[in-house]
């Protein structure tokens, strides 16, 4: 399921040509992300605390058009693989119908020793 945030770029989100750094989409990004599983009911404060933590693997970006000062950007999110202990999210940057930036990041569940652990079937229900 198809999941999005937007977001008014500051200058503060820009080069000094006006541009969006292109670090700053990791961050929208992972806010996308982390909306997308609030929406679905995961807490991630409350996961952490129980000793479970989803850290990034993998990100496979690709910037295809810049973003700009006082643009009106739209972040969307979606979980095309899930496995027991990892997803993958497919994600897209768009300013209208012009894709910007698109990307897919791989998510994998760790415990409190860093270590890859399987998700619970409740939060794999949760997250499907």
């Amino acid at each position: 399921m198809m999941h999005a945030i937007n977001k008014k770029i500051y200058y503060h989100d820009t080069d000094c040509g006006g541009v969006v750094y292109y670090a700053n989409y990791l961050k929208y990004f992972e806010e996308a992300r982390t909306e997308y599983l609030a929406d679905r009911g995961i807490n991630l404060i409350e996961m952490a605390k129980e000793g479970f933590l989803f850290v990034v693997k993998k990100v496979d970006i690709e910037y295809k058009s810049p973003g700009r000062y006082g643009d009106k950007l739209t972040v969307t999110s979606e979980i095309t693989k899930l496995r027991s202990a990892s997803m993958q999210f497919t994600q897209e940057v768009k300013r209208g119908d012009l894709l910007i930036v698109a990307a897919k990041t791989v998510l994998v569940c760790i415990d409190k020793t860093f270590h890859p652990t399987a998700m619970s079937d409740d939060l794999i229900e949760k997250i499907k």
